[in-house]
């Protein structure tokens, strides 16, 4: 049986290329294409059973991706939103995240990796490209919680890190010094495995350190 998707994306030219390349890989269905998140809403109304994943555009006119995000994560908890952007600013990127986003490709994506990633959404509900070598769960077991401490600071930096904050704003709001701050970055990207804030971001959401 092959996994249901949807598209939502005001650039017609790309959504159906999209669509196309999504076929090709022979284990997808595009079940419902929309132009921005009102349209989605409308034609998701007229399905009987919503698509398993969802691929967002960021930038959209009338219902943009970051509030599209919401609305799916509010009436369609079970759906696998992902989001789908040329912009690979941290700001745009963890304010997806934090809307219900498992996952973010840039639309310069490989096939060959955007192929991986649905393929690891769809099994494991998580696609982290800075640790794609990891088995993901969209729920962390105890023992993998247990399995990385992070004490009170390094708690409340990873807090401070999945906002819009800059490193130096961190800095000054923690009363800590800069250097201090770039301690606790390279420490908690050595313990949660990752290479940048988005990763570091979407490992301490996964494993509950941040709240939604």
């Amino acid at each position: 049986m092959k996994t249901t998707i949807g598209i939502v994306d005001d650039h017609l030219l790309f959504a159906k290329s999209l669509g196309l390349m999504l076929k090709s890989f022979n284990e997808y269905e595009v079940l419902v294409e929309a132009q921005n998140g009102r349209d989605l809403q409308d034609k998701l109304s007229k399905v009987k059973i919503p698509p398993s994943i969802m691929l967002i555009d960021v930038n959209m006119p009338l219902m943009n991706g970051h509030e599209t995000a919401k609305w799916l994560r509010a009436h369609y908890p079970r759906m696998k939103l992902v989001a789908l952007s040329m912009n690979d600013g941290d700001k745009v990127i963890i304010d997806m995240i934090k809307a219900g986003c498992c996952a973010y490709l840039l639309k310069e994506t490989h096939p060959d990796e955007l192929e991986k990633a649905l393929q690891e959404i769809h099994l494991t509900g998580y696609y982290n490209a800075d640790a794609s070598n990891i088995v993901f769960r969209r729920t962390p077991m105890d023992d993998e919680k247990e399995s990385v401490y992070v004490n009170e600071k390094e708690m409340l930096f990873l807090q401070h890190a999945c906002s819009d904050l800059t490193y130096k704003q961190i800095a000054s709001l923690m009363n800590l010094s800069e250097r201090t701050i770039d301690g606790y970055r390279e420490t908690l990207f050595g313990k949660l495995n990752v290479q940048s804030r988005v990763g570091l971001a979407l490992e301490s959401i996964r494993r509950g350190f941040v709240p939604l």
